[in-house]
């Protein structure tokens, strides 16, 4: 369970990824595609594992299912993370 940040702690972006390990998070990509899937892992260059990943349409549904999947960090535009990882 994640614990309150000290003032004094930095919660950068790979922070935030580590801290969503196991958790289901949605990727969205330059090419306005979606993926959302449980975080397995995430790098230095913010290249994400995702498993049970499945990718979205423009309404969030379910368009495809794949399993698991990389994607890599230069694809990026945002990410959706649970409100739990934030407290």
């Amino acid at each position: 369970m994640a614990t309150k940040l000290s003032s004094s702690e930095q919660l950068t972006p790979l922070k935030l990824m580590f801290r969503c390990i196991n958790d289901t998070i949605t990727v969205y990509l330059k090419d306005n595609t979606q993926y959302r899937g449980i975080l397995i892992s995430a790098d230095q260059n913010m290249n994400l594992i995702l498993d049970e990943a499945e990718e979205l349409n423009s309404n969030g549904e379910t368009k495809i299912k794949y399993g698991k999947i990389l994607v890599r960090g230069n694809n990026i535009l945002y990410i959706s993370v649970p409100p739990s990882v934030l407290v």
